[in-house]
């Protein structure tokens, strides 16, 4: 007769608080409970699923009830231990909350509640996902959780704590189980395929880690599934082909173009990419975990990367990108990524983020450190998509929020004739005060009519008189007086000024420095090839001159 196969996730589940993987603040709580005698009769046990909810309270059904005692290390020898282990014990009741929601079903199981135990020390209820319970339920259930009798213990467990009622909550010790670190899940399935005698490759146990989002249970169903697949072993190929993943050669490839600063080249790999059929997200998520890992090796000598990555690789594409060009192409990598659903097409948007990380990468300036005005307009494009400025491939390039100004050339070109002396006097007066706030909108609004003594005549739009308040004008008296060396009284005109405001003469300054910008931007031959190739159209709000 053929021996029945225990899958992994089941043959080496924890049966004791030391072989427990991660939750070590679980364990410290539960064993110091159990060594002092203080084990309270409510425990909730929260987080995703395979984290170990159930596993737990099951050691902790077994520390209640082992033969030899109330214990934090259970014997795992006597007929109690290993009932709990294969699932038998008359007095750990285990309970599907999902399949179980009636209120007929809560009160048939509460009513046993009040008869001793029939074996163990204490009876134990495990209720798995609880949040599924309905209210009438979870009524029933508040008082016996409130007030059990002293051989009672309840172990719930759920994946929705924010669906229990406060009531319940309030009844419970909470735990909170964290998501298993993915070196954990990777050293765990190796000593799991270690002491199978399964052959295996470190680079495909970290994908599966990977691939396990946090979840051990997950992890070992993930090896049992390679396992089968690879008709006993476990390699990096066979966990590529299984997960959908590409080899990690062809997202090595991409960075090394990106390095290279070589968009026909990246296109033309990333082109042939097609006849495997990729998950083109997971490929920019592998894109991005390269660039990470790039970023860690730029900023900590010592990194030596893991089992997907060499470190002569990590060392040589580190070299060779500066740390600009690596934050932009991450930043663009996980955008692309989120913003492929939009695309026309999977492989469209793929393509796309990579040629947004050529075309707006940050690059040296031109001889000379001038900024030759195309590539001041084109840097302005780029801003709302990847967080830095550039312009097109070949020209330079700066972050976002150190754009160059417009070429002067432009803005003397259309500036106007200069504006009154009086209005220049009253600029520099407002430059020179030490005003904030109100009071200097309210300066920046005026113009300076004439100042006779100590009486400081201002003209102010009568649109903009709102902004008189006793408070504000003394503030600006205040700062008027210390500037002028003597105390100032001022009045005001209800009248439009003739001349230019500072504030007028400031937004002036902002639509041309604006149109300038425009202007720069469009004429630029990288933006015309975009319009050309993909039929973009600029959004002119969205171009601003950066100071």
């Amino acid at each position: 007769m053929t021996e029945t196969y225990t899958a992994l996730a089941r043959k080496w589940r924890p049966r004791a608080f030391a072989e427990l993987i991660g939750q070590d603040h679980v364990r410290r709580a539960l064993v110091n409970a159990l060594e002092t005698g203080r084990v309270h009769h409510a425990f909730l046990f929260t987080g995703t699923r395979g984290v170990g909810k159930t596993t737990i309270a099951r050691i902790l059904a077994k520390c209640l009830n082992c033969e030899a005692g109330v214990t934090a290390t259970p014997c795992g020898q006597c007929a109690s231990c290993r009932e709990i282990d294969t699932g038998r014990f008359v007095d750990l009741l285990e309970v599907d909350a999902a399949s179980r929601t009636k209120v007929d079903d809560t009160r048939e199981l509460l009513d046993n509640v009040q008869y001793a135990p029939t074996r163990g020390r204490y009876k134990v209820y495990l209720i798995d996902e609880v949040h599924m319970l309905s209210t009438h339920s979870f009524n029933a259930l508040l008082k016996t959780l409130e007030e059990p009798p002293p051989h009672v213990k309840f172990l719930l467990a759920t994946t929705a704590p924010q669906k229990l009622p406060v009531t319940v909550l309030s009844r419970c010790l909470q735990f909170n189980l964290k998501r298993i670190p993915l070196a954990q899940i990777a050293g765990h399935l190796r000593a799991v395929l270690e002491k199978e005698g399964i052959g295996f490759e470190p680079a495909g146990l970290q994908l599966l880690a990977h691939a396990a989002d946090g979840s051990m249970r997950d992890g070992l169903s993930l090896l049992d599934q390679l396992i089968a697949f690879g008709g006993g072993r476990s390699g990096e190929a066979e966990a590529r082909a299984m997960l959908g993943t590409i080899a990690r050669d062809h997202v090595s490839q991409l960075a090394q173009r990106l390095a290279a600063g070589d968009p026909v080249e990246l296109l033309r790999h990333a082109q042939s990419l097609e006849e495997w059929a990729p998950d083109y997200a997971q490929v920019l998520e592998e894109l991005a975990s390269l660039l990470t890992r790039i970023a860690l090796k730029q900023v900590v000598k010592d990194f030596d990367g893991d089992e997907l990555y060499p470190p002569e690789l990590l060392e040589r594409l580190a070299g060779a990108m500066p740390a600009e060009d690596v934050q932009l192409y991450y930043q663009t990598a996980i955008i692309g990524r989120r913003d492929l659903a939009l695309a026309p097409d999977p492989r469209t948007g793929f393509e796309m983020a990579l040629l947004r990380m050529v075309a707006f990468r940050p690059q040296a300036g031109a001889a000379g450190g001038a900024v030759p005005p195309a590539a001041a307009g084109a840097r302005t494009a780029s801003q709302g998509a990847s967080g830095f400025a550039g312009g097109s491939q070949g020209g330079p390039a700066v972050p976002a929020g150190r754009l160059a100004s417009p070429p002067a050339a432009s803005l003397s070109s259309a500036a106007p004739a200069a504006p009154p002396s009086g209005s220049q006097e009253w600029t520099a007066i407002i430059a020179a005060v030490d005003l904030q706030g109100a009071a200097r909108q309210l300066a920046s609004h005026c113009v300076l009519v004439d100042r006779q003594g100590a009486v400081v005549r201002l003209a102010l739009d009568p649109r903009s008189q709102f902004m008189r308040t006793p408070a504000v004008e003394d503030k600006l008296a205040q700062a008027l007086s210390k500037y002028y060396g003597e105390p100032v009284r001022l009045e005001f005109t209800a009248v439009v000024p003739q001349a230019e405001t500072p504030a007028r003469a400031g937004q002036r300054a902002s639509q041309e420095e604006a149109e300038a910008a425009r202007r720069a931007f469009e004429s630029d031959p990288g933006v015309q090839g975009f319009r050309e190739r993909f039929g973009a159209t600029p959004l002119p709000e969205t171009i601003r001159p950066v100071k």
